[in-house]
């Protein structure tokens, strides 16, 4: 099977190392608009070949878009159109889906395209990220399936047997509330942290040193690609900005108990969020 990917950085090409190594995939082509990007992926032998998006296309059986969630809604309906009258699948890496689910709905070859979201990566970026096995044992979020042809959606069932991954099926609206709340305000936390730290950082230059495991493991997302994370937030404005909004409400009754001195309070706020403990474990 020959597979195109559109975008070659730490999804797109980690999806090359397993699916060519473990036989998934007989011919890589890559497309990416960074030149960089694409002679990197060459000689690191995560492609085959580097091509134009049409003609990858043409070439393909399979093609999978990983690029940021505003580029792949943007690419998707064309590519939809060039596949026209043939079996060819396309699926996408995006981690918002009502955009992408809105400009597709109408298309006459909405079959051929399978939504997928596998919730696995870094907060590196670009082709040396590239790891392997980074997708084993991680959940893939399969959207609306019942939208997608079924040979389409056994194909790239069968893609995500081979990278491991745990299948779920929800609706795109689903989907976008979830991620809001278990990654897309990671995030968003992880970035303010680091902000707040980098201010305080410009008065007192030793307070980094001081930073300890806690600290690093909670600004850890705060060092992921802007161009990946911000078309993200907006996509999903929505449902972020509600998450956000119950967030600040939390993180306020947590200062008015501090400013009060309300030991007995703050200690039911820990002991209530610890019974995340019984989720996670």
């Amino acid at each position: 099977m020959t597979i195109a990917v559109i975008g070659i950085g730490l999804i797109g090409g980690s999806l090359m190392i397993d699916l060519r190594k473990r036989g998934f995939a007989d011919r890589i082509i890559g497309v990416d608009s960074n030149l960089q990007h694409r002679n990197i992926a060459q000689l690191c032998g995560l492609v085959d070949e580097t091509d134009t998006l049409e003609n990858a296309v043409d070439r393909s059986d399979l093609i999978i878009l990983s690029t940021p969630v505003d580029a792949n809604c943007e690419m998707l309906p064309p590519i939809l159109d060039r596949i026209n009258g043939t079996s060819k699948v396309v699926t996408d890496m995006g981690s918002t889906k009502g955009s992408i689910a809105r400009v597709s709905a109408d298309h006459p070859n909405r079959g051929r395209y399978v939504a997928l979201h596998p919730m696995a990566g870094t907060e590196f970026s670009g082709p040396l990220a590239a790891i392997g096995r980074l997708f084993d044992y991680k959940t893939a979020i399969i959207c609306d399936p019942e939208l997608s042809d079924k040979d389409a959606l056994r194909l790239v069932e069968k893609m995500l047997d081979v990278l491991n991954m745990r299948k779920v099926y929800m609706n795109s609206s689903d989907h976008d509330v979830h991620v809001a709340y278990v990654s897309h305000i990671s995030h968003i936390t992880s970035f303010s942290l680091a902000l707040s730290v980098l201010d305080k950082e410009r008065e007192e230059q030793n307070i980094l040193a001081l930073a300890g495991g806690g600290f690093e493991s909670t600004v850890r997302l705060a060092k992921s690609n802007g161009d990946t994370w911000a078309p993200i937030f907006l996509e999903n404005s929505h449902y972020i900005i509600e998450v956000l909004d119950n967030y600040i409400e939390k993180m306020n009754l947590f200062r008015k108990m501090i400013a009060e001195k309300d030991l007995e309070g703050l200690k039911a706020l820990m002991d209530e969020a610890n019974k995340i403990r019984k989720i996670l474990n």
